[in-house]
C-alpha cells in the first residue's frame, strides 16, 4: 500500500475549494446556418466584445473576479440574445451597449441582479 504525499494546498473532502473566478459569463455566440433563428443573428459578439471591455475597464477582470467567455448554444434561443451568469446561474436577454453596461455595473460589479434584463424562465430553444 503506497501513500501519496499531502498536498495542504487542496481542499479537504468536507470543504469546497474556492472558485477561481467569483464569477463567470458566458455569451452564447451560436449561429445556425440552417436559417432557424440564433444569438449570433442579434448582435450576441457585440454583446461579448462590450461586456468584455467594460468588466477590463472597471478592473474586474481576472483570477478572484470576473470572466467573460464565448459559448456556442445555450438552448435558449427563444430568449435570444442569452448570457448566463455564474455561479449565480443568472440569465440574461440584451438588446444593447446600455443592457451590458447596466449588468456590469449593476451585477458584476455589486452583485445586484438586473431584473428588467432577465430571460423568462420558460423560454427555451
Amino acid at each position: 500500500m503506497s501513500e501519496h504525499p499531502t498536498d495542504s494546498s487542496r481542499a479537504t473532502p468536507d470543504a469546497a475549494p474556492a472558485s477561481y473566478y467569483q464569477r463567470h459569463v458566458f455569451f452564447c455566440l451560436n449561429e445556425r446556418s440552417n436559417g432557424e433563428d440564433s444569438c449570433a443573428h442579434h448582435r450576441a459578439q457585440e454583446g461579448f466584445e462590450r461586456c468584455k471591455a467594460q468588466v477590463k475597464a472597471a478592473g474586474l477582470a481576472g483570477p478572484g473576479q470576473v470572466r467573460v467567455n464565448k459559448a456556442g448554444c445555450l438552448d435558449r434561443c427563444a430568449g435570444g440574445p442569452v448570457a448566463v451568469v455564474y455561479p449565480e446561474a443568472v440569465w440574461y436577454t440584451y438588446v444593447d451597449a446600455s443592457d451590458i453596461d447596466e449588468i456590469v455595473a449593476s451585477h458584476l460589479k455589486n452583485g445586484q441582479v438586473v431584473e428588467r434584463l432577465l430571460t423568462p424562465a420558460h423560454l427555451g430553444r
